[in-house]
């Protein structure tokens, strides 16, 4: 369990994804360039085997923003993807209406 305070330290965000790519060597992971707003980040993703990258440009997602990056399969990934999961694989969470990039979630 984590307190409350804990919870309130964690910075989600409305991201549009602006590219996206295959990993070599994986088949689940994909490379995903990401538009928060007032930047722009690299994030590496297990949803290769639900999601096409091709199918991926311009959707808008949640990111958790305020993660330490880490390295996969030899790329620096600056953030983590919020998807939900069933029997099928990842779901991800796209936001409704006009949420625009950089858009805190609360």
């Amino acid at each position: 369990m984590i307190t409350y305070d804990d919870f309130k330290r964690i910075e989600m965000r409305v991201a549009k994804i602006i590219s996206a790519e295959r990993v070599d060597g994986s088949e689940k992971l994909l490379r995903l360039d990401i538009d928060l707003g007032t930047e722009q980040r690299q994030l590496v993703a297990g949803i290769g085997k639900s999601y096409a990258p091709e199918s991926l440009f311009g959707k808008k997602i949640i990111v958790v923003v305020n993660l330490e990056s880490r390295k996969q399969m030899g790329f620096e990934s600056n953030g983590m993807l919020l998807a939900a999961h069933n029997e099928a694989g990842p779901i991800l969470l796209v936001p409704d209406g006009e949420a625009a990039p950089g858009v805190a979630i609360n």
